[in-house]
């Protein structure tokens, strides 16, 4: 574990996804390909890569990260011109103690599998309030086709959902995006293969930890930890 002075006027919350973030990109060196994630923390690894000018060439997991990245000069590239990744580095909106994940709150949890998918090392960086017993307060980010919105819903419904909510904005492949309240998710891998067999569905905010190398922890005193799924 790692303790530095935060800067003045920062949030406890906010310091700690800086520290997070920012450590995350200690672990980038040049000529790698670099998958880039979606969120507030990962805005921090993007400012610290800058920051360092080295020769990476970057894949973005949203239209918004691309732009950002752009901003701040980091060089893109696509997905199928990239193939693999060295590392993909992304944030989470709940972990829990088995390191799995609730991803998606901004609708690009389809491009965030892809991008976690093709990387050798999937890192994750949280501060501590992402830090949950069990997943589901946050609520399940669930993409799904225009065609038939309802009867996606209804099937969520008969596996146990106690609310489906269809939001306004879209996701960032330009379908429904549903924002589904499981009580608890008790077993994430079969809740995720039940979500991934409705017909309608494009993706879901489960993330399992096979693919998590870590969860890099930032907290509010300015200390960072590091936590490893047990596999």
């Amino acid at each position: 574990m790692t303790n530095e002075p935060g800067p003045a006027g920062l949030s406890g919350s906010e310091l700690g996804k800086q520290r997070a973030g920012r450590f995350a990109a200690g672990f980038v060196e040049s000529g790698m390909k670099v998958g880039l994630g979606t969120g507030s923390t990962v805005h921090h690894t993007m400012v610290a890569l800058a920051e360092k000018s080295l020769d990476i060439a970057c894949v973005a997991t949203s239209r918004r990260t691309e732009a950002l990245a752009r901003e701040l000069g980091l060089r893109m590239i696509t997905a199928d011109e990239a193939g693999r990744l060295e590392i993909a580095i992304d944030g989470a909106d709940e972990v829990d103690p088995m390191c799995h994940l609730v991803k998606g709150a901004g609708g690009a949890h389809t491009r965030e599998k892809v991008v976690a998918e093709m990387a050798d090392k999937f890192v994750v960086v949280v501060d501590d309030s992402k830090l949950v017993e069990a997943l589901g307060a946050f609520g399940l980010p669930i993409e799904v086709l225009d065609f038939a919105p309802g009867i996606a819903s209804a099937r969520l419904e008969a596996l146990g959902a106690e609310m489906v909510t269809v939001l306004p904005e879209r996701s960032d492949g330009g379908n429904v995006l549903l924002r589904v309240m499981f009580e608890v998710i008790e077993d994430p891998a079969e809740l995720a293969a039940s979500i991934k067999a409705i017909p309608g569905v494009v993706e879901h905010g489960l993330f399992l930890n096979w693919c998590v190398a870590r969860v890099i922890v930032g907290t509010s005193e300015g200390q960072v930890r590091q936590i490893f799924p047990p596999h």
